[in-house]
């Protein structure tokens, strides 16, 4: 996740990560801090697979019922108390829609109640009065909410069900009219991008606190709609589009978050565009983004599929570090045995090819290695999604054909 209004307040936002200790900061800040501490993983817990839509880019393959071998609310809680005791610091509840299980709030008011801040991310469908009342009480404070289009032309077509940008909207007004944190959620392809301008509109008129832009990862149904995912120029005119009404957001003093993910070339990209004009708001920026080291999967981040298993992130459940029901997380994350899963903690040195020889891969540490694992085959092949030049990103014939060298780790 790249916070890009962060970044364009760089002064602010570095004085705000040095003037308080690291165990002071928010996750968002944190990873600005001058000197980090190993920090323990934000969890992105997928509770069930059940969902009342049907994305056509769902990284889960989501659908109606729930898997039967989900785990069962009595071992998702104990599985909370682990996390509380390894330090787990953030969990994100996610789906399928998070809402359809049963055991959701009394699983996250433990969460919270053992000091981890909560989040909830869903499709907002489903949100009522009741829902609302029920999310204060289980300790939520954010909540962010997934919509495919400015509209519901798009939106519902892209989510397959007739009425699902109507009551997502209900859902994101309520939450915002109760007081929580809200974020709208958007995963950019080829059958929204021109809606990407109305979202904006979206965003700012119904007043959420965040908008998140994603790209397309390959993964469930997502990598089914691989060839709709954007090419290299249409990447760098939403990026554009996306810089410019984040440079808007700024100067206008708003106080709305614009944050792109599953990307991490975006931090070069953003770099770049504002070197050319700004070279001293460049160079902080280029500062923080080395504080902030890139793609964090299996670093930062990690993943409680809903059977348990435990991955990397919520989009590469193809690497797998064991279950929850067979072994406490914390070992798990400890001693994850997978040479990959391993190697993402000292990844730099194994990146082939156009990542492999880029100059901005501390910055970026090769984006989504499930993507390239997809793509080539190989975990540490270049990302295919990476949108920069050559000439950008400085590389050489010989460093290419060193960096395509590299031993295979598997």
């Amino acid at each position: 996740m790249l916070n890009v209004t962060k970044l364009l307040r760089a002064e602010q936002t570095e004085r705000e990560a040095e003037s308080k200790k690291s165990a002071g900061l928010s996750p968002a800040l944190l990873r600005y801090a001058p000197s980090p501490a190993r920090r323990k993983p934000i969890v992105v817990w997928n509770l069930t697979r059940g969902c009342n839509l049907h994305c056509v880019h769902c990284y889960t393959s989501s659908r109606a019922e729930p898997d039967p071998d989900e785990l069962t609310t009595r071992e998702a809680l104990s599985v909370v108390d682990d996390l509380a005791a390894f330090g787990i610091p953030v969990i994100i509840f996610s789906g399928g829609d998070p809402l359809l299980h049963p055991g959701l709030f009394e699983i996250a008011g433990r969460a919270a109640a053992r000091g981890i801040s909560i989040s909830l991310s869903t499709n907002g469908t489903l949100i009522d009065e009741t829902t609302v009342t029920a999310l204060r009480s289980a300790g939520f404070r954010y909540v962010g909410v997934s919509v495919d289009g400015a509209g519901p032309a798009v939106n519902d077509r892209l989510r397959g069900h007739p009425g699902a940008f109507k009551e997502a909207l209900r859902g994101i007004r309520l939450c915002r009219d109760a007081g929580f944190t809200v974020g709208l959620r958007f995963t950019l392809s080829k059958n929204n991008v021109h809606d990407l301008p109305g979202l904006f509109d979206l965003a700012e008129r119904e007043r959420v606190d965040r908008l998140y832009i994603a790209h397309l990862v390959y993964a469930g149904r997502g990598a089914r709609i691989a060839p709709r995912d954007l090419s290299a120029d249409e990447t760098r005119k939403a990026m554009d589009l996306i810089l410019a009404r984040a440079e808007s957001a700024v100067a206008q003093e708003r106080t709305m978050e614009i944050v792109t993910g599953s990307n991490d070339a975006d931090g070069p990209y953003l770099y770049l565009a504002i070197a050319r004009r700004d070279p001293a708001l460049a160079a902080r920026i280029h500062r923080l983004l080395l504080r902030r080291g890139g793609n964090s999967s299996g670093t930062a981040i990690a993943n409680i599929d809903p059977q348990g298993n435990v991955h990397p992130d919520q989009f590469w459940t193809r690497r797998t570090y064991g279950n929850v029901r067979k072994a406490p997380f914390g070992r798990l994350w400890q001693d994850p045995g997978d040479p990959v899963l391993l190697g993402l903690r000292d990844r730099e040195r194994l990146l082939k090819g156009r990542c492999g020889a880029c100059r901005f891969r501390s910055t970026c540490l090769g984006s989504y290695r499930a993507r390239a694992e997809v793509v080539h085959g190989d975990p540490w092949a270049p990302d295919p999604a990476c949108y920069l030049t050559d000439d950008e990103i400085g590389i050489t014939p010989a460093a290419l054909e060193l960096a395509s060298t590299q031993p295979t780790v598997e």
